[in-house]
């Protein structure tokens, strides 16, 4: 059984507000941790998004502007202390 055009379509850009809404919760989470690993995957994933047409174009910008902000934490962290510690307390 082969699908119709618009039924690809369809698919196509329910696959790409998934990825939206994904890019939006890791670049989030990237951001408490794995920034290194979080942050790039949510700037793919939400490139992807908008290149697909996705419907939710806002929530792909916001995950692309998270995932830039995972990666200026991390910059951030290594440069201040030489290393990426957490310390909580003294």
């Amino acid at each position: 059984m082969e699908l119709t055009a618009s039924a690809r379509t369809r698919t196509g850009v329910r696959d790409a507000d998934g990825m939206s809404v994904a890019a939006f919760v890791l670049g989030l989470l990237g951001l408490l941790v794995l920034n290194v690993v979080l942050g790039p995957t949510a700037i793919v994933l939400a490139s992807i998004a908008l290149w697909r047409g996705t419907a939710r174009r806002g929530r792909a910008l916001l995950g692309m502007a998270l995932g830039v902000a995972d990666l200026v934490v991390l910059a951030v962290l290594m440069t201040s202390g030489g290393g990426v510690i957490w310390n909580f307390g003294s």
